[in-house]
C-alpha cells in the first residue's frame, strides 16, 4: 500500500473515531448543561477545564508533538535504538517539567484562594483539574509515536475514555449532593481518573514497539535539536493559546473578579463562559471530525515527503481539497441549523430555550470560518514538515494582536458575547489567507486548475445544499420550540443537506467523496 492510500485510510480511521469521540463529547456537555444550566457554576467549570486543555494543545498536540514527530519518524526508520532513547528522554523531561508546573500552579492557586473572602469556584475547580495537564500531554506525545507506527485508531479513541468517565459520573451523581458545586468537584475528579486510564491505554498500545529504554544518552543530540526547533513553535502556538486564555478571561471576568471593570458595568454576565464554550463545542464538531483528522493523518506523510517536492505538493493540495470539501458545507450548515442544533444538544431541565438561542447566536459568529480553521491546521502542518516554524509564528502573533483588539471592542457592541466568536472567525480567515500567500515558497502553485475547480464545484454544491436546508429550517423551526421539535427539525435538515450535497458530489464524480470514505480510487 502506498503513501497516498495511507492518507485516505488513516483519515477515515481518524475521522470515524473522532466522530464517535465528538458525539460522546456532545453527550457529555449536554448532560452538564441540563444538570447545571447556565450561570456561574457551569462557566467556572469550563474555565477550569480550559487550563489543562491549553497545555495539551501547546505541549501535547501542539509544539512538542509537532517538533517531536519528524525526528522520531526519521530515527525510527534509520536508527531504531536512537529513536527509543530519544522518545524515552522526551517523555521523562516532559513529565518532570509539567509535574513541576502543576505543583507551582497548585501552590499559587491555593495562595490566591486563601486570600479571597469567598473562594472563586473557578479557581477551586482549576485546582482539582490541573493534575490532568501532565497526563493528557503525555497521552498526546504517545499519540504522535503511534502515528509514526501507522496506528491512528488508538489515539483517536482516547478522548472517548474521558467523555465516558465524565458522563458516567455526572449521571450517577444526580441527586446525591445537595450542593451542586460538590457534584462539579466529583466530575473534575473523574477527569483525573480518565487521564490515568488514557495513559495506561496508550502505553498498552505502544508495548509491542519496545519504545522505552533507560539508555537515553544516544537520544540527547536529537533532543537538543528538537528543543531548538520547538522554541519558535512554542512562541507561535503559545500566542494562539494565550489568545484562547484571553478569550476565557474576558468571558469569565464576572466569575473571577466581579461584574465591574475600572468602575464600569461589565457587558458580559456570569453565564458567558458557559455559552461561549457550548458554542465552541458545536463548531469544533466538524472541525475535529474532519479538519483536524485530515491534518493529523497528513502530518507524518508530509514529514516523509519533505524532500520530495512533487509528492509534498500533491499531498498538501489533496489535503486542502478535502478540508474545503467538508468545511464549506459545514460552515453553511451550522449557520442554518444553529438554533435547532443548540436546542437539541443542550436544552432541557435547567437549560432553557432562551439559553439555547444565546448559544445559537454565538455559534453564528464561529460557523462561517470552519473551512478556514481546517485549512489553517493543514497548512501549519505543512510548514512544520518543511522545518519552517518561523512563518506560522509571525502570522500567529499578528493575528493574536488583531484578535485581542477585536475582542475587547466587540463585546461592548450589541454582539455582546458573540463578539468573541466573530473576532475568532474574522482572524481565522485573515490567518489562512496570509498562510496561503507565504506557503508559495514551499509549493509555488497551490491553487492548480484541479484545486480551483474542486473548490468552485464544492462552493456551488454548498449553495444548492444551503437552499434546501434553509427551506427546511424556515418552514419548520419556531423560536422557543421544545426539545422534541428541535430534534425533528435538525434531523430533517441534516438528511436534506447530506442528500443534496452527497448526490451532487456523486453526480459530479468528485474524488473527495471517495477520499472521505478511505478510498483513493
Amino acid at each position: 500500500m502506498n503513501n497516498k492510500d495511507n492518507l485516505e485510510k488513516n483519515t477515515r480511521t481518524n475521522w470515524v473515531l473522532t466522530l464517535i469521540s465528538r458525539m460522546t463529547g456532545l453527550l457529555r456537555d449536554g448532560a452538564l448543561s441540563r444538570i447545571f444550566g447556565t450561570g456561574i457554576l457551569a462557566s467556572s467549570f469550563y474555565f477550569a477545564f480550559l487550563i489543562p486543555n491549553l497545555f495539551r494543545r501547546l505541549f501535547g498536540e501542539g509544539a512538542l508533538a509537532a517538533a517531536f514527530l519528524p525526528s522520531y519518524s526519521k530515527l525510527h526508520h534509520e536508527d531504531p535504538a536512537t529513536a527509543r532513547a530519544f522518545a524515552s528522554l522526551t517523555i521523562s523531561k516532559l513529565v518532570v517539567l509539567l509535574g513541576a508546573l502543576t505543583l507551582i500552579g497548585e501552590i499559587a492557586l491555593y495562595a490566591i484562594t486563601s486570600f479571597q473572602e469567598e473562594p472563586s469556584p473557578a479557581l477551586e475547580l482549576t485546582m482539582v483539574m490541573l493534575p490532568y495537564m501532565p497526563l493528557v500531554c503525555c497521552v498526546a506525545i504517545f499519540a504522535a509515536m503511534l502515528h509514526v507506527h501507522d496506528r491512528f485508531g488508538i489515539p483517536a479513541a482516547a478522548p472517548i475514555i474521558l467523555n465516558g468517565c465524565m458522563i458516567v459520573v455526572a449521571v450517577a451523581l444526580l441527586g446525591v449532593f445537595e450542593n451542586p458545586l460538590h457534584s462539579m468537584f466529583a466530575i473534575g475528579a473523574s477527569i483525573l481518573i480518565a487521564g490515568v486510564i488514557q495513559v495506561a491505554w496508550s502505553l498498552h498500545a505502544l508495548r509491542r514497539y519496545g519504545w522505552f529504554t533507560k539508555e537515553t544518552e544516544p537520544g540527547k543530540s536529537e533532543f537538543k535539536a528538537m528543543k531548538h526547533r520547538m522554541i519558535p513553535m512554542v512562541i507561535g502556538l503559545g500566542t494562539l493559546q494565550l489568545n484562547t486564555l484571553f478569550d476565557g478571561l474576558i468571558a469569565s471576568w464576572p466569575n473571577l473578579f466581579g461584574d465591574t471593570i475600572f468602575g464600569l458595568q461589565y457587558p458580559l454576565g456570569e453565564g458567558a463562559m458557559g455559552s461561549l464554550t457550548w458554542a465552541q463545542r458545536l463548531y469544533q464538531f466538524p472541525l475535529g471530525v474532519f479538519g483536524i483528522a485530515v491534518a493529523t493523518a497528513i502530518y507524518p506523510l508530509l514529514a516523509k515527503q519533505s524532500n520530495d517536492p512533487r509528492s509534498f505538493a500533491s499531498t498538501i493540495q489533496r489535503g486542502l481539497r478535502l478540508v474545503v470539501f467538508i468545511g464549506f458545507p459545514a460552515s453553511a450548515g451550522l449557520i442554518m441549523v444553529r438554533n435547532p442544533l443548540a436546542a437539541t444538544v443542550f436544552q432541557g431541565v435547567n437549560f432553557t430555550s432562551e439559553d439555547a438561542m444565546i448559544v445559537g447566536s454565538v455559534l453564528l459568529g464561529y460557523a462561517p470560518a470552519v473551512w478556514a480553521y481546517s485549512m489553517t491546521q493543514v497548512l501549519t502542518k505543512g510548514f512544520y514538515a518543511k522545518d519552517d516554524t518561523k512563518t506560522p509564528v509571525k502570522v500567529a502573533v499578528a493575528c493574536m494582536v488583531f484578535n485581542a483588539i477585536l475582542n475587547i471592542t466587540l463585546i461592548w457592541t450589541p454582539l455582546n458575547i458573540a463578539g468573541l466568536a466573530w473576532s475568532t472567525a474574522i482572524c481565522a480567515v485573515l490567518q489562512v489567507s496570509i498562510l496561503l500567500f507565504y506557503f508559495r515558497k514551499h509549493v509555488p502553485i497551490i491553487a492548480t486548475p484541479e484545486v480551483v475547480s474542486s473548490w468552485i464545484s464544492t462552493a456551488l454544491l454548498t449553495l444548492f445544499m444551503s437552499a434546501g436546508v434553509s427551506g427546511v429550517v424556515i418552514s419548520m423551526w419556531q423560536p422557543k420550540s421544545d426539545w422534541s421539535h428541535a430534534i425533528v427539525v435538525l434531523l430533517v435538515a441534516i438528511v436534506t443537506g447530506i442528500a443534496i450535497f452527497g448526490f451532487g458530489s456523486a453526480m459530479l464524480r468528485k474524488p473527495e467523496l471517495r477520499w472521505i470514505l478511505g478510498r483513493q480510487q
